[in-house]
């Protein structure tokens, strides 16, 4: 597969984790990736997310703002940023030493199918996923699977089992995810 990229390439050869999530971010979301992107950024991991709105946004934002390097993976192209709300995350990556991935061409616009491809792509290019939030039926639950099929390694942020962001997460560490309680369990 082709990558068509904007930034820093020197990144793609870097140790990289996604950090994954709900798009309905919650405070305790917000909370985990805020604690958890700072050490990701001290151990001088690349942070992995697909710019959407919510755990996405803030995992870039926070990795940014500690100085680290992140890499956005779209469902465009790379001169395509969606949502457009969250055009400040493009402009701050790219000014900011980053890099934007996408599998398709200049130009492509979002849609619904291509988000898929771009969690497979996500999962690729990252030696493991951190699932922050996610509710049953999410592209955080898929890419998540994308990074268990490849061998990858998927750590799981556990939740209250009465919110609906924790389903993912808990169903993950239920059918063998590691649990993300402390730092020591982010070995790779």
């Amino acid at each position: 597969m082709k990558l068509h990229c904007l930034g820093d390439k020197t990144l793609l050869g870097r140790p990289a984790v996604a950090v994954v999530g709900s798009r309905q971010m919650s405070d305790y979301g917000k909370w985990v990736v805020g604690w958890v992107v700072p050490e990701l950024v001290r151990r001088g991991w690349v942070v992995v997310s697909g710019m959407a709105l919510g755990v996405d946004a803030e995992s870039h934002k926070v990795c940014l703002d500690q100085g680290g390097k992140t890499m956005a993976v779209l469902a465009s192209g790379v001169d395509v940023v969606s949502p457009k709300s969250n055009q400040w995350i493009y402009e701050r990556v790219l000014k900011e030493g980053g890099l934007i991935v996408s599998a398709y061409k200049n130009g492509s616009q979002p849609k619904p199918e291509r988000f898929l491809q771009r969690n497979r792509v996500m999962a690729q290019l990252v030696a493991g996923v951190i699932v922050v939030e996610g509710a049953r039926r999410s592209g955080t639950l898929v890419t998540a699977k994308y990074a268990l099929d490849l061998g990858k390694e998927v750590w799981a942020v556990p939740g209250r089992i009465s919110d609906e962001n924790s389903w993912t997460p808990n169903w993950l560490i239920d059918r063998g995810a590691r649990p993300l309680v402390d730092f020591e369990d982010l070995a790779l």
